[in-house]
């Protein structure tokens, strides 16, 4: 029998990075007696961070799944990353989820990475939570976080429980639905009355509850203002339906290390954040029909169609695929046959099991509103939809950003391509922000990401589960050449050597086209001066001739080629002679068309806070960059819009941590070329030149 879905919680833990969401998933799970010992991510023994790469660096690389039990409702908890480098992976996790928790310092406030993770819970429109969290640390300001966290995310709070207490006196919390004092003693609430030091932020921090409680009904704001006092029941109703119409944001508080106030945001949890159930009301589970593209609701419930989609893949090279999933509706048993209709496959489920970290506990069925996992799918990767293949449904697909930095790579050990290819795709099925792909001009094999810090750990997971070492190199910028003048040129092919020669002549005209013009051929051929079988040809050798380049051997675009005059030679003229003819004319043709070498401009948006603005505008400046406009947002953060040539920004990700101490975000996307500077063309030429004598 499947768990009662109105009393399933399935719950993101969001925040940037240092926030303390592995530590909060940690105290909650040894609150909730799901494990029998406190972790701590310094010691690397949590449950949620187990990879070798996330204990090295002590913080949270790939989301995480884990539950327990609390108060009869099952809670089903996602430790999310919050480095920029990885919170695509918090985007696809917020999609298979009901609620969030949101963590904010108590001491530094809204991160950036935190206002970008706001963003994604406001796409998926799920109800949230904030726990202000460290009241234990130095310059803990409780009030100072809660008005930061409403101006940064533009939203009304309501305040649930205020600290008693700051730093090394930060010694429990105040319920200001009960209007009692909890002490904390190893973990273990004790609660009691309220010192007389806190009687009157208390009382204040009340009044305000009951107002914002008030101001959600007519009702009740006028018996309010009459003077009457709210019941408990009243209040409580209001608290809930706020939180989940989202006219304001429950506010809770604690230490996630030092284990205090984590049963109050439990409670909290239970209360203001919806089951699968509710969250279905709010915003129903809509999909397609894959056959007719008309639109199908599934509801949360047992007896319909089974349907669920795949949010995470981990690739192991032992045990196999593991493949996590929601179950938005029906009863999906472990033999179960389904139609994957993102693939148009057939799946057969095997053996299902709950997440505590990487502990499997083995299940038989996994009913509506549920996460779970599933080993060794043949098909199914991150964003598939599985279903009934008699009701078949297939669920939008979670968009992923564009890689912000890519680098070639190259095996250390000599034959390893192979074994590179196989195991990188392997890590794509794990990880959908990855882009790998061989540049057919260069030839080198190309891994995009989200950050050198992405790349890097894919590598070494490369390394650790496939056995593969690799040296990671700046990949070749995607230079172009072009003309800037009309010019023409004869291009004649003559060879004689005993028995039937080699003749072709032709004269063309190049002129430039409009960026973006790509290539034009024109024949203006006339009274068979050059016969029509050998047109082709003449066109052929152009084409050929541009992919080798006129300046440093780069492709040429933007260009027309107009034959327009040449003779042949009854015997001695073939295909051949013509496609070497055509070459050879544009190459002549060149250095009076003023061949130039182009280079990508990208257009580039740096997020990042004010007291950054000038050195990150200055920086950008130096890489010949043309700022295009600044852009104040709500949360306080600037938005510059830049044009930067590509050949700047291959390592501008580490350059923004250094600018903004870790705090600016930036995206990319190719905008178009332009001239490079003289200086710069010469040693682009001279850099040529040298592999050439080397090659």
């Amino acid at each position: 029998m499947g768990l009662d879905v109105r009393k399933i919680r399935n719950v993101a833990v969001i925040a940037g990075g240092g926030a303390g969401k592995t530590s909060l998933v940690e105290a909650v799970l040894f609150d909730a007696k799901a494990t029998e010992r406190m972790g701590n991510v310094d010691g690397g023994n949590t449950v949620t961070d187990f990879e070798p790469e996330e204990i090295q660096r002590k913080h949270s690389i790939s989301s995480a799944t884990a539950y327990c039990d609390w108060s009869g409702h099952r809670i089903n908890l996602i430790d999310t990353p919050g480095f920029i480098n990885f919170i695509e992976d918090t985007k696809c996790c917020l999609s298979a989820v009901d609620g969030a928790v949101v963590i904010v310092g108590a001491r530094v406030g809204v991160k950036p990475e935190t206002c970008k993770v706001w963003e994604f819970a406001d796409q998926y429109d799920i109800q949230r939570v904030l726990f202000i969290n460290k009241m234990e640390r130095e310059n803990a300001d409780f009030q100072n976080a809660v008005g930061g966290a409403e101006k940064s995310f533009g939203v009304s709070t309501i305040v649930l429980n205020i600290p008693m207490g700051a730093a090394a006196g930060f010694e429990g919390v105040i319920d200001l639905l009960k209007m009692k004092a909890v002490t904390f003693k190893d973990g273990e609430p004790a609660e009691g009355e309220i010192p007389d030091s806190y009687q009157a932020d208390a009382a204040e921090y009340r009044k305000q509850l009951v107002e914002k409680v008030a101001e959600t009904d007519d009702d009740l704001l006028e018996k309010y203002l009459e003077g009457t006092d709210l019941t408990d029941e009243e209040i409580h109703n209001g608290i809930m339906q706020g939180a989940m119409s989202r006219a304001f944001i429950p506010v809770v508080c604690g230490s996630a290390a030092a284990n205090i106030g984590i049963q109050q945001l439990l409670d909290t949890i239970i209360f203001c954040l919806p089951s699968p159930l509710a969250r279905a009301e709010i915003c129903p589970v809509k999909g397609k029909n894959p056959g007719n593209d008309e639109e199908v609701v599934r509801n949360p419930v047992a007896d319909d169609p089974v349907s669920l989609r795949v949010f995470k893949t981990i690739a192991d090279p032992f045990a196999g695929k593991l493949t996590i999933f929601r179950v938005y509706s029906g009863t999906l048993k472990s033999d179960s046959s389904l139609y994957n209709t993102s693939r148009d496959t057939k799946e057969k489920m095997g053996n299902m099991f709950y997440l505590l970290g990487k502990k499997q506990v083995p299940i038989r069925e996994a009913g509506p509103g549920e996460i779970a996992a599933v080993a060794k799918l043949k098909e199914a990767q991150t964003g598939d939809t599985l279903s009934d293949p008699k009701a078949p449904v297939v669920f939008e697909r979670v968009k992923f950003a564009d890689p912000m930095i890519s680098y070639a790579m190259e095996p250390k050990s000599r034959g390893d391509e192979d074994k590179i290819s196989m195991g990188l795709q392997r890590l794509l099925e794990e990880d959908p922000t990855l882009k790998f792909h061989r540049d057919a001009e260069s030839g080198e094999m190309i891994l995009g990401g989200m950050g050198q810090m992405h790349l890097e750990v894919t590598l070494e997971k490369l390394k650790r589960k496939f056995g593969v070492d690799v040296i990671m190199k700046t990949p070749k910028i995607p230079y172009r050449e072009t003309i800037r003048a009309s010019s023409s040129a004869q291009g004649k092919y003559k060879k004689q050597s005993g028995g039937r020669g080699q003749f072709g002549d032709c004269w063309i005209r190049i002129e430039p086209l409009p960026s973006g013009g790509g290539f034009e051929f024109v024949n203006e051929i006339v009274g068979g001066a050059i016969p029509r079988q050998y047109i082709p040809a003449v066109e052929k050798g152009i084409v050929e001739k541009m992919k080798d380049g006129l300046v440093a051997g780069y492709p040429v675009i933007d260009i027309k080629a107009t034959l327009y005059d040449g003779s042949y030679h009854n015997v001695d003229s073939s295909e051949m002679a013509f496609k070497i003819a055509g070459s050879m004319a544009l190459q002549k043709a060149a250095p009076k068309a003023k061949a130039v070498i182009l280079e990508p401009i990208v257009k580039v948006e740096v997020s990042t806070p004010e007291e950054f603005l000038g050195n990150v505008i200055g920086d950008l400046n130096s890489k010949r960059g043309k700022v295009q406009g600044v852009e104040s947002l709500p949360n306080g953060t600037q938005k510059i819009s830049a044009l930067v040539p590509m050949a700047e920004m291959l390592t501008y990700a580490n350059q923004l941590n250094g600018l903004t101490s870790g705090q600016g975000m930036y995206v990319m996307e190719p905008s178009h070329y332009e001239e490079v500077p003289s200086h710069i063309a010469q040693k682009l030429i001279e850099a040529r030149e040298k592999e050439k004598e080397e090659g």
